[in-house]
């Protein structure tokens, strides 16, 4: 028992301090060390030697191997895979068709594939603004997974009143829609199973001393549509056929974007929100279409989050170097993260380092093909320049790639208690 106490006692003043240190880089302040961000979807096959496939598909297992690596590797703060890793079960159930993943359109020791199609027509704007739940429930889930096929049947909503509501409920009773309710049932309990496994294996990492680094994600409402409705080839074409169905589009959805965040935050000890961006990089769209098109949407989306209590945590993939000073402008300082892919996280810093603490960007290329002494020279390089006022945070530019050899991951997260900014 006494044991048992002094352990807790450990936890709890070990959670405190990594708390604060990430607390001190986000409000700008200097921590007492540059903190380090644990994320990995399919390296952690590699880091206990099994397949892509049995991560996803084994729940148990897949927890066992990210506490052992959580404990060795001793991060500030870590990214639950349980919701884009371990749910091959639930997308099979689900008859997901927006991505093929291991053993189910690529090989067992291969990652995500995604498929990128054309979900929404654009003839179908109209329709999606004037009634999203509507679009969704009669045209975009039934294409984009096979479990909802037959929600077209379901009786249209808005307008029944009265007497019409005990009526339309025979649309319940259609053939296709209790099938489709069947399948969406069972994939909805695998899903739960899960969530209660993430739940649960948050509790012990906390107790272990151990914070989330995001609680959920978010997305900006451009590449909303771009990603998951129009497509790339449809939306390249929207913006200069449809720019104004566009924005008005993105102005609709930013409110469900925020009650969704704040609903899984509310869940979970951790007001952080991922939002990985995909299409604001600077070879995607001009200078312009970005000033004008994607950030103003985005801005509001951010301001939104942080007026709601949450820390935003966009992911600017890619080259995002001539977006610097936009995304700087009239934003509140202290209130979020900005992680970076391929922008020199220094640079960056030295733009935006007295608006919004800055996170990266340790390459791919080097965490995979480097020697473990270059990996700790870039680190070293990135934490004496880049953090020496606070307002860092030490990440790989997508976590730890798949490929990565062990002893590079040792000497990332190794090089935060050797060099201090």
């Amino acid at each position: 028992m006494e044991n048992e106490l002094m352990t807790n006692q450990a936890g709890k003043a070990l959670f405190e301090q990594k708390t604060r240190r990430i607390q001190d880089s986000i409000d700008l302040k200097r921590p007492d060390r540059i903190p380090v961000c644990f994320m990995a979807t399919f390296w952690l096959a590699k880091y206990a030697n099994i397949s892509h496939r049995q991560l996803m598909y084994d729940i148990d297992k897949g927890e066992e191997i990210l506490h052992r690596a959580i404990l060795e590797f001793d991060p500030d703060m870590w990214m639950p895979p349980h919701l884009n890793t371990f749910i091959g079960p639930t997308m099979e159930k689900l008859g997901f068709k927006q991505l093929q993943w291991p053993g189910h359109g690529v090989g067992d020791h291969q990652p995500y594939q995604y498929l990128d199609r054309e979900y929404m027509k654009p003839e179908e704007y109209d329709e999606f603004i004037a009634d999203p739940t509507g679009f969704y429930l009669a045209k975009y889930l039934p294409r984009v997974a096979s479990a909802f096929e037959g929600f077209e049947n379901l009786p249209l909503f808005p307008g029944l009143h009265y007497t019409r509501i005990v009526t339309g409920v025979r649309g319940f009773a259609h053939p296709a829609v209790r099938r489709a309710m069947a399948q969406v049932m069972e994939a909805g309990e695998e899903n739960q199973k899960l969530f209660e496994h993430l739940i649960s294996f948050i509790a012990k990492m906390q107790d272990a001393g151990y914070p989330l680094a995001a609680s959920t994600t978010s997305i900006a409402p451009y590449d909303f549509f771009a990603d998951y409705f129009r497509g790339a080839k449809g939306m390249m074409m929207d913006l200069y056929r449809r720019r104004d169905k566009i924005m008005e589009a993105m102005e609709k959805i930013i409110p469900f974007l925020l009650r969704h965040a704040a609903a899984v935050a509310a869940l979970l000890p951790c007001k952080i929100i991922f939002v990985p961006i995909h299409w604001a990089p600077d070879r995607f769209m001009s200078q312009d279409q970005f000033k004008n098109v994607y950030w103003p949407s985005f801005r509001k989306l951010l301001l939104g989050l942080i007026d709601a209590g949450l820390t935003p945590m966009p992911l600017w993939e890619a080259e995002c170097d001539k977006r610097l000073e936009i995304i700087g402008q009239d934003m509140p300082k202290g209130k979020m993260i900005y992680w970076f892919e391929r922008t020199d996280v220094v640079r960056a810093k030295e733009v935006l380092g007295d608006v919004v603490c800055v996170m990266g960007n340790i390459s791919p290329s080097l965490m995979n093909m480097g020697k473990p002494q270059e990996v700790d020279a870039e680190c070293r390089r990135i934490i004496e320049k880049g953090g020496k006022d606070g307002g860092l945070i030490l990440n790989g530019a997508f976590g730890i790639p798949d490929e990565a050899p062990l002893e590079n991951v040792r000497a990332f997260f190794q090089s935060v208690k050797k060099y201090n900014g």
